[in-house]
């Protein structure tokens, strides 16, 4: 499993909405300099992330971007697949159905399911709220 750009940017946007959750909207060129990301790619990004409700927005002068709920609410897996679809390490793990015509023959699904399982635990068990704990201990909480 290879997480793409998006992907990855997606819980960076969102990790840096967390980090900066004050209850006002942050500009997204904000999070664009902080994130070294262009405001072109990353309209491309937050659209997928308020249609999921992730985010609330807000346009004109004063806009910008906040967090739906609590970071302490969101998984790291829950962001993940908003951009990347199922996070299965093959296709025939993907839908609730494994719908593969060798699925009874298979030697390596238990391995693949097994794998799928460890994925999905991690991921799913990682808040938004711990990564943004992670952040600030490492950078220092410089909000003046």
């Amino acid at each position: 499993m290879k997480v793409s750009t998006k992907g990855r940017y997606a819980l960076r946007i969102m990790l840096d909405l967390a980090v900066h959750n004050s209850g006002e909207l942050v500009p997204l060129k904000d999070i664009a300099r902080r994130q070294g990301i262009s405001i072109k790619y990353m309209e491309q990004i937050i659209s997928p992330l308020a249609k999921a409700g992730f985010v609330q927005s807000l346009r004109g002068s004063s806009g910008g971007y906040r967090l739906s709920r609590d970071p302490s609410e969101y998984t790291a897996g829950e962001i993940l697949k908003v951009m990347e679809g199922p996070l299965a390490p093959t296709s025939c793990l993907e839908g609730e159905i494994n719908d593969c015509p060798r699925a009874d023959a298979c030697s390596t699904l238990s391995f693949w399911k097994g794998l799928s399982k460890v994925i999905n635990d991690y991921v799913n068990s990682v808040t938004l709220e711990e990564l943004a704990e992670e952040e600030t201990a490492r950078v220092g909480d410089y909000v003046i």
